[in-house]
């Protein structure tokens, strides 16, 4: 018996299955998904390696001698027949390596050896009289293990409950007592209060219904913010677990997870499992383990929860399903739609995509059939949806308002701390200032490692936020030592301090990546706003979408123009979409919300349709650029980033590569692909990275997965030879083009 393994390495050259031979010894402790220790290279150094087929000797020829596994790691295989075929899914169409789409799998902390954190507790071995026990400190010790039989080691025992180990090491010598080893789990054990079901409202029955009893698989769910949309994940996963099926609920941002999680636990207990980036290595484990072992049977986290060992997947929730932090910068670079639906397939389960401003693409797939469509166009309790007003920049500057606040603004958030209520200002834009520049001679401060300006911070430093560079900030220009350096732009800390001057008595928190870097902050942020320590929630995208705040009735939009001048043909949809959902935050109580977006472009359609409440229009809008561009749903684009730190190496790859796409292109027509072009080579939007030179390529038309292989194909080989030199990277529809 043979067995084709995938090594656990990096390298591009054994991005393939190698066959060994299963030792006799071991054929009853292997299988498909085993990891193994394996002799590989000239020096048979011991590797590790997942073992992705067995075959014998009648299926295949062997004309070389083949090594044999050394050993197997563990006692049950890390990897199912169906993760093998989502390994391979995702191989083929987002062209990574298969131990990236394997490490997708399987927890850092288990590759790097992490176990279950153990520790030996003392618990009853056999139950005794009072009589047999004669002391009276005996008898008090014995009731206090029987009460808390397990749970505690003998260290705290004797040093927080008053006990002498003296009488420990008594009762456990005569067999009263026993230690014994226990693993501890780092999840999240806070108790919840009760969530009670909420009655619901016409729309949500039946869109609870359709999904319920509908034949279709996949479902796209657009309901307005407030319309309910959780209660509605709550029911359907209700029903799931009914069955004794498991479900995952997916969310875009950590900042989410606190309010969900809140809600699903406490309408389910503790058996749910939480899963995103800010876990540490030992609490992944935890959570990944205890799904394994089908003890959690709910998922709720960021899109890597997507590939938990969940037994009988029965239902898979994508909340707020437009947002680009479902598509993966690192490789593998998936989109969680994407292998939602494959998995969908593969696992005959249901795919639920819910939000107020669906994605273009999910929205066409919906009209042309491929999900059932599913409205929710009201708020529950008959809730009016948000007063939105355009406010044109260019007038206050001509009244002499040079604030951040435009009059209507001001006068709002005055209000609302007049009646004691609570107010949401965004900005996409962390930091105090956008850049610095001497009015002499124009020099702005850049990243002397990244090609891009530097951020000022109200600790005093300038701060890239591309490699996270810090220097102090100095009042003289390095170029022409002038004394005339000015601060420009704004970013949240700006805005908390111009809050804080303008408006002394309110109480002000701020949400962004630099408040929210220690564990758990997302969580004490969100519960402080919610439990009104605060009146005005400043904050990037974080606060923009999934919360739910009932004395919320003001948000303040400070730069709507933000998101629409950057170069991407998604600039409008996205503007659209963070207006929207960062709007739908107002008035989801009693009171009717209001909310004032500032722009430099108040006449942009993305702003229009988003004051009229206007989705169709806008997709009308955008649906027939992009049939006319080309570009997704529509077309394909294929983006080729290449970088190095040395720039004549990298313009000589790339002019190499350039060759030999046009060649393929030529050729495509065999592939059954049409109108496929090429664009560049030419240096990236930011030319400079890292201290790395970046240059890149598109592919743009119809093409298929073959296609795509040999492009990869084409650059790994050209690679080879230059792979210490130069790094190259593959995206399919990329969220960012920079």
């Amino acid at each position: 018996m043979y067995a084709e393994v995938i090594i656990n390495s990096d390298a591009l050259e054994v991005d393939r299955p190698f066959t060994y031979e299963i030792p006799y010894e071991l054929l009853q402790n292997i299988s498909i998904g085993f990891r193994v220790k394996v002799p590989f290279g000239m020096r048979n150094k011991p590797v590790e390696g997942f073992i992705f087929s067995i075959i014998d000797d009648r299926d295949i020829e062997i004309k070389y001698k083949v090594k044999k596994i050394l050993d197997v790691c563990d006692q049950d295989a890390m990897l199912t027949e169906d993760d093998i075929s989502i390994i391979k899914f995702l191989r083929k169409k987002y062209l990574c390596k298969f131990i990236d789409a394997i490490r997708l799998m399987i927890p850092v902390g288990i590759m790097k050896g992490s176990t279950s954190k153990k520790k030996k507790v003392v618990g009853i071995n056999r139950k005794v009289t009072n009589d047999e026990l004669e002391k009276e400190n005996y008898i008090k010790l014995y009731e206090f293990i029987m009460n808390n039989n397990g749970i505690y080691t003998k260290a705290e025992i004797t040093k927080n409950k008053n006990f002498s180990i003296y009488s420990l090491n008594k009762l456990i010598d005569k067999g009263i007592l026993k230690v014994e080893e226990q693993i501890v789990f780092r999840y999240n054990t806070r108790k919840y209060e009760s969530d009670e079901k909420k009655l619901l409202t016409e729309e949500q029955e039946n869109c609870l219904r359709t999904i319920l009893n509908d034949n279709a698989r996949k479902y796209l769910v657009k309901g307005v913010t407030g319309s309910g949309k959780t209660e509605v994940y709550l029911r359907l996963v209700q029903e799931t677990l009914n069955e004794s099926k498991s479900a995952i609920v997916l969310v875009p941002e950590i900042s989410l997870t606190p309010q969900m999680i809140e809600r699903f636990k406490a309408r389910f207990g503790e058996d749910v499992a939480l899963f995103h980036s800010r876990l540490c290595d030992g609490e992944r484990f935890d959570e990944w383990y205890r799904v394994k072992q089908g003890k959690a049977k709910l998922v709720i986290g960021a899109r890597s929860a997507l590939f938990l060992p969940l037994q009988n997947l029965g239902l898979i929730i994508i909340d707020e399903e437009h947002e680009n932090t479902y598509k993966s910068d690192h490789n593998p670079k998936y989109h969680t739609r994407e292998v939602s639906e494959f998995i969908c397939e593969l696992k005959q389960c249901k795919l639920v995509l819910g939000s107020a401003t669906p994605s273009i693409e999910s929205y066409y797939k919906a009209l042309i059939g491929e999900y059932k469509l599913i409205e929710m166009k009201h708020r529950v309790n008959g809730g009016k949806m948000p007063h939105m007003e355009i406010v044109d920049m260019r007038e206050e500057l001509k009244n002499k308002n040079l604030s951040l606040f435009s009059r209507k603004l001001s006068q709002g958030i005055e209000e609302i701390l007049k009646n004691k209520k609570q107010a949401i200002l965004f900005l996409n834009r962390r930091g105090y200032s956008t850049f610095i520049s001497c009015r002499s001679c124009g020099y702005v401060f850049k990243c002397p490692e990244c090609d891009v300006s530097m951020t000022y911070h109200k600790n005093g430093y300038l701060i890239c936020h591309y490699c996270g560079r810090a220097e102090k900030v100095t009042n003289t220009c390095p170029k022409c030592k002038s004394k005339y350096v000015k601060f420009f732009g704004a970013g949240t800390e700006r805005v908390e301090q111009e809050v804080k001057k303008y408006f002394p008595k309110a109480r002000v928190l701020r949400m962004d990546v630099d408040t929210t870097r220690h564990k758990n902050s997302h969580e004490s942020i969100y519960n402080s706003f919610k439990n009104g320590e605060a009146d005005i929630l400043i904050g990037t995208q974080m606060v923009s979408k999934g919360l739910d705040f009932k004395n919320v009735t003001l948000v303040g939009v400070l730069a709507a123009d933000m998101s629409l001048n950057l170069p991407d043909y998604r600039a409008a949809e996205r503007t659209y979409q963070i207006i929207t959902q960062v709007a739908g935050r107002a008035g989801r109580g009693k009171d009717e919300g209001r909310v004032i977006v500032q722009s430099y472009t108040p006449n942009h359609y993305s702003l229009k349709y988003a004051k009229e409440e206007n989705y169709e229009g806008l997709f009308k809008e955008e649906i027939s650029i992009r049939r006319l561009m080309e570009n997704p749903p529509f077309g394909k684009i294929l983006l080729i980033n290449v970088s190095s730190k040395f720039e004549e190496k990298l313009k000589k790859f790339m002019y190499t590569l350039e060759e030999n796409l046009k060649k393929l292109i030529v050729d495509s027509n065999n592939l059954q692909c049409n109108g496929v072009s090429l664009f560049g080579p030419v240096p990236c939007i930011i030319t400079k990275l890292k201290d790395n030179y970046r240059w890149q390529v598109i592919i743009k038309g119809h093409f298929n997965d073959e296609f795509s292989e040999k492009v990869k194909d084409t650059l790994y080989q050209l690679n080879k030879s230059v792979y210490n030199e130069i790094r190259v990277s593959i995206d399919i529809n990329p969220n960012n083009m920079m």
